[in-house]
């Protein structure tokens, strides 16, 4: 993938296939119930400005299944190739015809294609793809929590001690419910939206169906509780905005994502994300709809609608 192309989609503001769903889906039997609301007093307190600074996002665990990773690798350093996006399509969480998405993709990417993504055209990021923005705001209010991405404006909505709609209308982001055990909050997603353009979970363009299921856990931890986590992240990914600042004394954000969809996975996989409390002004960036030279000079499918959706 061609890295100054990539970049020159994002104007910074300010310095610092997959299977149609249908109208509606049945929530999975795992929703969770809804919960007695936990005292404000016991709430841990995520609010503010994070950041983490990886491409790609996620984190591989120690052991076990996770996620896609590239097979394309920089000489320098070893990881990886932030130019070139070829996925690993013999991870065995790929059922065969997802594992063929990610080839064809690699390939592309590997002659020099720079293919579509949620990301370089503009459209709404599904979960956990939305994890790629950089920073984000977390705003904890007493019956929901909002998320706030720096890039193109996104906004996640959980709401608090709710369970999922009987039936769910598929969104871009999904139905998100939330609750609070002890120290952690639990997120659990369903009902992305698969009937849009580029519905891919990763830059690797690894797909996803209308049984994806996405299950979140948040904490803040000290260092120790993370260190392992962050030299896997150093090892795996590039960080354009170099090492983790080796002077932070503050709390880190751990979120451990459960990852399951019977339509495109074998198996429930896991992967982490580390971010670190950003107490400076709010990045924003905003997505810059090229619509030329892209793909080898090739029109892109930028988000329209034939009648307003209002």
């Amino acid at each position: 993938m061609n890295l100054h192309r990539h970049l020159l989609l994002l104007v910074t503001l300010t310095a610092a296939a997959a299977t149609p769903a249908a109208g509606q889906q049945a929530a999975p039997a795992a929703a969770p119930a809804q919960r007695v609301a936990q005292s404000s007093a016991s709430v841990p307190d995520f609010s503010g400005v994070w950041r983490h600074g990886n491409l790609p996002w996620l984190l591989p665990p120690a052991s076990g299944p996770g996620p896609v990773t590239n097979r394309s690798r920089t000489k320098d350093t070893g990881v990886s190739n932030y130019d070139q996006l070829v996925g690993d399509y013999t991870n065995p969480i790929l059922q065969p015809w997802a594992a063929d998405v990610v080839k064809k993709k690699g390939e592309l990417s590997l002659a020099g294609v720079t293919f579509s993504s949620p990301s370089n055209t503009c459209w709404p990021n599904p979960v956990p793809y939305l994890f790629k923005h950089m920073a984000m705001q977390m705003v904890q209010l007493p019956d929901r929590i909002v998320m706030l991405f720096n890039e193109n404006h996104e906004v996640r909505r959980v709401r608090l001690n709710q369970p999922h709609p009987a039936k769910v209308t598929p969104s871009w982001h999904g139905d998100a419910v939330g609750h609070y055990e002890g120290d952690t909050l639990v997120i659990d997603t369903v009902g992305i939206r698969t009937d849009r353009p580029h519905a891919m979970i990763d830059l690797f363009g690894t797909p996803y169906t209308e049984k994806l299921h996405v299950v979140e856990r948040y904490r803040l931890v000290d260092y120790d509780e993370v260190k392992e986590a962050m030299q896997r992240g150093t090892k795996e990914n590039w960080r354009p905005g170099g090492p983790y600042n080796p002077n932070y004394k503050d709390k880190y954000l751990q979120v451990q994502f459960t990852i399951e969809d019977a339509g495109a996975f074998t198996m429930p996989w896991t992967a982490t994300m580390v971010y670190l409390r950003d107490r400076n002004e709010f990045p924003e960036q905003s997505c810059a709809e090229n619509r030329f030279a892209f793909h080898h000079n090739a029109d892109a499918d930028l988000p329209h609608a034939d009648k307003p959706d209002f």
